[in-house]
């Protein structure tokens, strides 16, 4: 029998690739698996009905961990997002995206290395909207207006940002907790609580609440999200830990994937109190899906999270290891790893994880 039972979910557009070329650097690390592979996203809507079978969540339920490949999410029409009703279903309420440099990449920085962790449940990503022109949507405005004495043109759409003190305690918590495990100093909380403040401003208050906790053990600072976006590109270094509300989550992780090198260096983990699910940051680039073209270090590296996170920590650190000295030596990388995109040395997807394997 195996030491771990994991979910597989190959994902659709360029997933099944990165995820194959994950799943053999991860098996290569020796480590004790047994895939259970399970089919979510556009190609499984005609068979099931849905983009999310229940088969997924009770694959994950029962095996509390899974590696995903990324799965499309149209923009303003068709289904909701697989990745957030995942989240939703199972809790996942703690995003964890680490972005670190590496050396070899061209870009403007060294050493930056940061650690997002996102709230996942609330925030704008709750999905409470109401559509412009509907009788409950006019309804609701008209509610609003009574109560606020704020008025809301009549043509508008509306969305709903729930913020509370349970789960802002538990994501800032999860936030200084993952510090003290992994030997980090800081720990910012980011915010709009100067203008929002009954959502953004509980989530501030909350987060210097929990901070006093951890008083002499970790440090405990705050910014508005605005002026934080400034600081991280004029000075990335002065930052450890930062812990956000879901949609600065989401953009701040990007931007901070920007300073390693884009969101094909990556990772990610949806965590919960049960289960755990590692995926990488980035979408799933349809155009590109067959190709072998695409990197795959954000999945590895989500791997590596994943290891990590089953206390795997040397088979982690050697995966980790190999895929740094890859990209040190700029060989055998794919096209957007390259000095120019356009040199035909490049590699495609399954050689790059060849050459990872090779290291280990």
């Amino acid at each position: 029998m195996s030491k771990y039972k994991i979910t597989l979910i190959p994902g659709d557009g360029i997933g099944p690739e990165v995820s194959e070329a994950a799943k053999r650097c991860i098996d290569a690390t020796k480590v004790d698996i047994e895939w259970e592979i399970v089919e979510a996203g556009s190609a499984v809507i005609e068979k099931e009905g849905t983009p999310l079978p229940d088969s997924v969540i009770e694959s994950i339920k029962k095996n509390k961990i899974a590696l995903k490949g990324p799965i499309v999410t149209p923009v303003g029409t068709g289904f909701r997002s697989v990745n957030v009703a995942l989240r939703q279903r199972l809790d996942l309420y703690s995003c964890l995206r680490p972005c670190k440099s590496y050396a070899g990449l061209n870009i403007p920085y060294s050493d930056v290395d940061l650690v997002i962790v996102r709230e996942n449940t609330e925030d704008l990503y709750a999905g409470i909207e109401f559509e412009e022109g509907r009788k409950e949507t006019l309804e609701l405005i008209e509610k609003i207006e009574q109560l606020s004495s704020k008025k809301i043109l009549k043509d508008s759409g509306v969305s709903i940002k729930p913020i509370s003190e349970t789960a802002t305690k538990r994501i800032v918590k999860f936030a200084f907790e993952y510090a003290l495990k992994n030997n980090r100093k800081k720990v910012t909380a980011v915010h709009k609580a100067n203008i929002m403040k009954f959502s953004d401003g509980l989530f501030l208050r909350v987060a210097q609440e929990v901070a006093g906790e951890y008083e002499g053990r970790v440090e405990f600072t705050e910014n508005i999200v605005d002026n934080l976006c400034m600081q991280l590109v004029l000075r990335p270094h002065n930052f450890d830990v930062l812990v956000l509300p879901n949609l600065y989550g989401d953009i701040i992780s990007d931007l901070c994937a920007g300073l390693v090198g884009g969101l094909g260096l990556a990772p990610g983990a949806n965590i919960g109190d049960d289960c755990a699910v590692f995926e990488a940051t980035h979408g799933s680039a349809p155009k590109y899906t067959g190709l072998n073209k695409v990197n795959p270090v954000a999945m590895i590296l989500s791997g590596v999270l994943m290891l990590k996170y089953l206390k795997e920590d040397a088979a982690a650190d050697k995966l980790e290891n190999a895929v740094k000295e890859i990209i040190s030596e700029g060989k055998s990388v794919t096209y957007d790893l390259k000095k120019d995109r356009n040199d035909p040395s490049a590699v495609g997807t399954s050689q790059m994880a060849d050459a990872i394997i090779e290291k280990l």
